[in-house]
């Protein structure tokens, strides 16, 4: 059975280490960096499966790399940040991370969030590499969404997609003009109960921006104030 392989990038040292020998106990291997130039580093020369990465760090904070490494990765992120950065955390997010925690944590909370995102990796990977016949693709108007390849193309050109938004886009448009709660998209995406909606939003802002030509005036993915959302069949 494989090993997970997780990235801690955070510039405090006990921190760090407090995470890392936490994680080393539950059986998974574990990379440290300081930065987020470190971080990268590390990414380029070893595979990871899940990094954490601290919002605020000197040379470059967290934003930066969650950046730098979704150009190329897709494995998930989850974002560390004190209460007071609240604006760091929905930014965080609108740039690439699948989820955050706020400092202080307990060793569980984390786990927990750790456990849920490689759970959901593992998903979207073992999807990559099943054979699924060729009638696996839903398509709405321009949007052309393929299973078998886990591949969207919006009008003809392939756009890249997070495993959370890539889950997310195809639950609704398996269902066209089917209105779904965000209650109800986190517990079908996560597959489990729901305890951070939030999320949800900045994952439909994210996808929003990949697939609408104006995100404000949406043509596919819509809200129904009060209720959810829906991909307009």
């Amino acid at each position: 059975m494989e090993v997970n392989h997780i990235l801690i990038v955070e510039d405090d040292k006990e921190i760090r280490d407090g995470i890392e020998i936490y994680l080393r106990s539950q059986g998974y291997e574990v990379s440290k960096a300081a930065n987020g130039k470190e971080g990268l580093d590390v990414i380029a020369s070893k595979e990871i499966h899940l990094a954490i990465v601290d919002v605020m760090m000197p040379v470059m904070d967290g934003i930066q790399m969650v950046m730098e490494l979704r150009k190329t990765h897709v494995f998930p992120v989850i974002m560390l940040s004190a209460k007071s950065e609240e604006v760091d955390k929905i930014l965080g997010l609108n740039m690439g991370a699948d989820d955050y925690v706020t400092k202080p944590f307990t060793p569980l909370e984390l786990l927990a969030r750790v456990n849920s995102q490689l759970r959901r990796y593992r998903q979207f990977m073992e999807v990559k590499k099943q054979d699924e016949p060729e009638g696996s693709v839903c398509r709405v108007g321009g949007l052309e969404l393929s299973e078998e390849k886990v591949e969207l193309k919006v009008d003809g050109q392939v756009v890249k997609l997070t495993p959370s938004e890539f889950k997310i886009l195809m639950l609704l448009m398996k269902h066209p003009g089917r209105v779904f709660s965000a209650d109800e998209i986190y517990e079908r995406v996560w597959n489990e109960k729901a305890v951070n909606t939030d999320t949800i939003m900045v994952h439909i802002r994210k996808i929003r921006e990949k697939i609408e030509v104006d995100p404000k005036k949406p043509k596919y993915l819509k809200v129904v104030w009060g209720v959810g959302y829906k991909i307009e069949p």
